[in-house]
């Protein structure tokens, strides 16, 4: 996990980008009202409307940057905050499967183009097991939602170019199926979920990275890189384990592993 020196410079780095363009997109919107002054003083409504037209796109830009700020504050802070909330018995079975379908309809409703295949399979001797079903929850839908968008940009970049990163005939990338797979399975004293997506997999090179706070393999302003970092925490706290198997223009799988 990153230092204490890496994690406050990540902090500031990642707070300073989203401040910048508030305060680059205020000085320009003062500058075209000033403008906009004018040409209402000189009757131009014609030319004041489109500075006004401008200032709003502006203030849009603000608060979408300023959002963003408000985002990784809040991350930071579920990072910092010990949760006061008690271990108690749960179905993780139940409650693997309510995240997934909560996630799944969730997404479509916000992109009504998006599908995926679901699979699941879910151990029924597993009982239930002593966790803090908030938290498990937060993990749980932080890896559906990555799995999901894993396979999203996949199906888009297929239908884009067919033969991305594939090396297929075209036929076969227009055939791609996104699909996501859950599962739960009892292994002795451990209980083992898995997260499986047939994405594009994750480089070797940036593996060892993904749980460090603040990476993130998104474009700017689609993540905070602080999800999997917090998972990473949260099954700590469980005295867990959780790792990634991957194979590049392929799959992802994510296991995470409990004590009963």
């Amino acid at each position: 996990m990153a230092s204490l020196g890496e994690l406050t410079a990540g902090i500031a780095h990642e707070i300073q980008n989203p401040l910048n363009f508030v305060n680059n997109f205020s000085e320009v919107s003062k500058e075209l009202l000033d403008e906009m002054k004018t040409e209402l003083d000189l009757g131009n409504t014609v030319d004041a409307k489109e500075l006004a037209d401008d200032v709003i796109q502006n203030l849009e830009k603000i608060a979408h940057h300023g959002k963003r700020a408000d985002a990784i504050v809040k991350g930071m802070l579920q990072h910092s905050r010990s949760s006061s909330a008690e271990k108690e018995p749960t179905d993780i079975n139940a409650l693997v499967d309510e995240y997934l379908r909560l996630c799944y309809h969730g997404l479509r409703a916000k992109e009504s183009s998006f599908n995926a295949t679901l699979k699941t399979d879910y151990d029924k001797n597993i009982g239930l097991i002593n966790i803090i079903p908030q938290d498990i929850g937060r993990v749980i839908l932080n890896l559906i939602t990555n799995a999901f968008y894993a396979v999203n940009e996949k199906y888009k970049r297929c239908q884009a170019e067919p033969a991305y990163r594939t090396g297929r005939p075209v036929e076969a990338a227009l055939k791609y199926e996104p699909t996501v797979s859950v599962s739960t399975k009892k292994v002795g004293d451990k209980i083992m979920i898995s997260v499986k997506d047939n994405g594009n997999g994750i480089p070797e090179s940036i593996k060892e990275k993904i749980f460090q706070p603040f990476f993130t393999t998104k474009p700017t302003g689609q993540g905070t890189g602080l999800g999997l970092s917090l998972s990473y925490d949260i099954i700590k706290a469980h005295s867990g384990e959780i790792e990634v198997n991957t194979k590049e223009g392929e799959e992802s799988e994510f296991v995470i592993q409990l004590p009963v």
